[in-house]
């Protein structure tokens, strides 16, 4: 099957065509045509599977399509709302938008918190068709009136598992009370848990379901490793590991957003290029750490899971867990960020004694044994007691500020 058969419009496909694509993923495959439909959609997808693709292009699709009749006066309404958990994924999408739609007449815009408001609240004076935003910075738009979503045609809820896990509901509910009830609504989730089932009850009508992945599925071709090691051990051996194995494009996970700028700083201080990425940068710092990374001229990126989300790199090679996440389903989310696409990628995990009952949890959560290694000049001590370990992430739930 190729996207040609799929339905798109001849500009859609000359947009795909030049970004190399020709074979439509699994996702692809399935959510396109139900999305050019015009009804509900569940879909269960994992990060990597091509899922953005999956909505944006039969969303521009339905939008410029000129057989689908569209507001005939007055300025031309925002009718696609695309809400994700955070700012990166937002700027990812709507660089989608931008690639596969550059030959049509539509016009989207971010709308993210961690930059001044100002410059959105002039954009959104002139033409929108399609927003993707973050809940908190959207309602910061709703309370001073600068955004009008009463005509939307089409809502996307991506990550919504996510979306749940950062306490977004409450902005969920109040969002979707400001919206037409007519409109086709899409929700994309990792997984399918009790609360995403009953978001879907309710938001959804007679929708569509598909999923692409068993749950908690880890892509076939990604090595898992464990390396263990004592946790005094873990920077020198990271460091060890890049320079031996000339790493480039390391993609490293921290528990803590402190934990992550002392690791950056440990590694540029040996000789590797790093930058660390989490909410407490601002956006312009997050924005330029994401793009040195991309184009190559960043060797190691430290992130926490939430500043994670959104990042999306082809042939993204190595991705290490200098610390194992307190909830094991985010052991799947963290290394889907390498072997996408069929690609082969590899997962390493630094992993002291605190920390073998979470890699017990993780195992059984991926139903595979993870095989260890111990690297010469870096055995653990096997008389180590364990410590407790802080918890984060999940764990704790903030009430949002402001503009996230």
């Amino acid at each position: 099957m190729t996207f040609s058969s799929l339905g798109l419009s001849e500009d859609i496909l000359r947009a795909v065509s030049e970004r190399g694509y020709i074979e439509p993923t699994p996702i692809q495959k399935q959510a396109i045509p139900a999305v050019l439909s015009g009804g509900d959609l569940l879909a269960g997808a994992q990060t990597g599977t091509g899922k953005t693709a999956g909505f944006v292009l039969p969303i521009l699709h339905r939008l410029s399509d000129r057989r689908i009749k569209g507001p005939s006066e007055g300025r031309p309404p925002i009718r696609a709302l695309i809400l994700v958990p955070t700012r990166e994924l937002a700027l990812q999408v709507e660089e989608s938008i931008r690639a596969y739609g550059k030959y049509l007449k539509l016009d989207s815009m971010t709308m993210i918190g961690g930059v001044s408001i100002n410059p959105q609240i002039t954009r959104l004076k002139s033409r929108v068709d399609i927003l993707v935003a973050t809940p908190g910075r959207l309602l910061d738009h709703v309370s001073q009136k600068t955004v009008d979503l009463s005509r939307i045609e089409i809502l996307v809820l991506d990550e919504a598992d996510r979306m749940l896990d950062m306490g977004f509901i409450r902005d969920i509910r109040k969002i979707l009370a400001l919206l037409p009830r007519k409109r086709q609504n899409l929700l994309f989730s990792a997984t399918f848990s009790d609360e995403i089932k009953a978001l879907a009850e309710g938001l959804l009508d007679h929708p569509e379901t598909i999923e692409v992945a068993r749950r908690n599925a880890t892509a076939e071709k990604i090595e898992h490793k464990v390396h263990l090691v004592d946790r005094d051990k873990k920077r020198p051996l990271l460091a060890h590991l890049v320079k031996k194995h000339n790493w480039h494009q390391v993609l490293v996970f921290t528990r803590t957003k402190h934990g992550a700028n002392q690791l950056a700083e440990y590694l540029t201080k040996n000789g590797i290029n790093s930058l660390a990425i989490h909410g407490n940068k601002s956006q312009g710092a997050r924005t330029r750490a994401l793009s040195e990374f991309k184009d190559g001229s960043l060797q190691v990126l430290v992130a926490t899971d939430i500043a994670a989300r959104g990042i999306d790199i082809a042939d993204l090679p190595h991705v290490v867990n200098f610390e194992l996440p307190n909830v094991p389903e985010d052991y799947v989310h963290r290394i889907g960020r390498t072997g996408r696409a069929g690609q082969s990628g590899e997962a390493v995990s630094l992993v002291c004694v605190d920390e073998l009952k979470l890699l017990s949890d993780i195992e059984r959560v991926i139903k595979r044994k993870i095989a260890q290694e111990t690297v010469p000049g870096f055995e653990a001590d096997r008389n180590a007691k364990p410590e407790p370990i802080m918890k984060a992430g999940r764990q704790a739930r903030p009430r949002r500020k402001p503009g996230s």
